[in-house]
C-alpha cells in the first residue's frame, strides 16, 4: 500500500466530510475503527494490488482505547508510510453546529445534551494523545463542508505524489475572519476597490473584467513583483527542507474582487515559474 491516513478530531469538526472526500478521492475507507485493530487490518490489506490508499478515522466512541494511542500510532508509522490527521475546530463553532444540525454530542451519555462546553472540553482532553502524535492539524472554523472537501482533496489527491510540495492558495475576506492555518498572509486591502464601483460591484475577482481592473493598477503591478520575488526565494527552500505543505492566504475587505483575482494571477505565476499546481480556494467569493 502507498499511503495510510488516520484521520480523528473533535467531534463536529467535519470527520464525516472529510473520510468521504477521501473515499471520493480513491481511498479505501473505514469508519471508527478501534486503534488497536489498525495493525491486523493493515497486516490483512498489505500486497492487495487493488487497495493502494486507506483512509481510518478514528473517533472518540473508541474512548477506552485512547490512552494507548501515543504508542499504537507511533508503531503504525514505523511501519507503514502512515499519516495522521486530526480536525478540531472553535468550541463556539462546534456549538453552533450542533445546534443547527440537531445531532447529540457523542459525550452525552455523559454529560446533559445541554451541557456542550463540557462535553467538548472532555473529548479534547481524551483526544489529546492523538493530537500531540498528529502530523496535521486543520481548524476547520472557518470552512463550510464544500470547502473542507476541497482541502482535504487538495492535499491528499495524486497531485502529492508527484508534486514536491503541497501548495494552496487562500482568498478571502477579513470582515469574516482570516483563515486558520495560513502559512503565508498577504493584505490587498490597500488595493482600489471594485465594490466602489457600479458596475464592477456585481461581478467577482475571478470575471475578466473585475480581473483587469485589479492587475492593471500600478500598485498592484508592485505589489505582484514584490510577492512572486519573495515566492522566487522561498518556494526552493520549503521544497529544499522537504516541507509537505504551503498555505498562502490573500486578503481583501470583502474577498470577493480584489484578493480572488490576485489569488488567481498568483496561482498562474506558480504554474508557469515553478512548475507546481496550486490549489486555489475563494473562501468568500459566493
Amino acid at each position: 500500500m502507498d499511503k495510510v491516513i488516520i484521520l480523528s478530531g473533535l467531534s463536529g469538526a467535519g470527520k464525516t466530510v472529510a473520510l468521504r472526500a477521501l473515499e471520493d478521492g480513491g481511498y479505501f475507507c473505514i469508519d471508527n475503527l478501534p486503534l488497536t485493530l489498525i495493525e491486523p487490518l493493515l497486516s490483512t490489506l498489505r500486497g492487495r494490488e487493488n487497495i493502494v490508499r486507506i483512509g481510518i478515522s478514528v473517533d472518540i466512541r473508541e474512548k477506552e482505547f485512547l490512552s494507548d494511542a501515543n504508542q499504537i500510532l507511533s508503531d503504525l508509522k514505523r511501519q507503514y508510510n502512515l499519516e495522521i490527521l486530526f480536525l478540531e475546530a472553535e468550541e463556539g463553532v462546534i456549538i453552533r453546529r450542533y445546534k443547527e444540525t440537531r445531532r447529540p454530542h457523542p459525550m452525552r451519555s455523559f454529560y446533559r445534551e445541554d451541557d456542550l462546553p463540557r462535553a467538548i472540553s472532555e473529548e479534547k482532553t481524551l483526544l489529546s494523545p492523538v493530537r500531540d502524535v498528529s502530523d496535521r492539524i486543520i481548524d476547520t472554523s472557518a470552512f463550510t463542508p464544500h470547502q473542507l472537501r476541497q482541502m482535504i482533496i487538495s492535499v491528499y489527491s495524486t497531485m502529492e505524489e508527484t508534486q514536491p510540495i503541497i501548495l494552496s492558495l487562500i482568498s478571502f475576506g477579513y470582515k469574516f475572519g482570516v483563515p486558520p492555518n495560513i502559512d503565508l498572509l498577504f493584505d490587498v486591502r490597500f488595493l482600489p476597490n471594485p465594490n466602489f464601483i457600479p458596475e464592477l460591484k456585481p461581478f467577482k475577482g475571478t470575471d475578466n473584467v473585475v480581473y483587469e481592473f485589479v492587475l492593471k493598477n500600478d500598485d498592484t503591478k508592485k505589489l505582484l513583483t514584490h510577492i512572486t520575488g519573495l515566492f522566487d526565494f522561498l518556494i526552493p527552500q520549503y521544497i529544499k527542507e522537504a516541507r509537505p505543505y504551503l498555505t498562502i492566504g490573500i486578503g481583501c475587505t470583502g474577498g470577493r474582487h480584489r484578493s480572488p483575482a490576485i489569488a488567481e494571477e498568483l496561482s498562474r505565476y506558480i504554474k508557469e515559474r515553478h512548475n507546481l499546481l496550486p490549489k486555489v480556494v475563494h473562501r468568500d467569493m459566493e
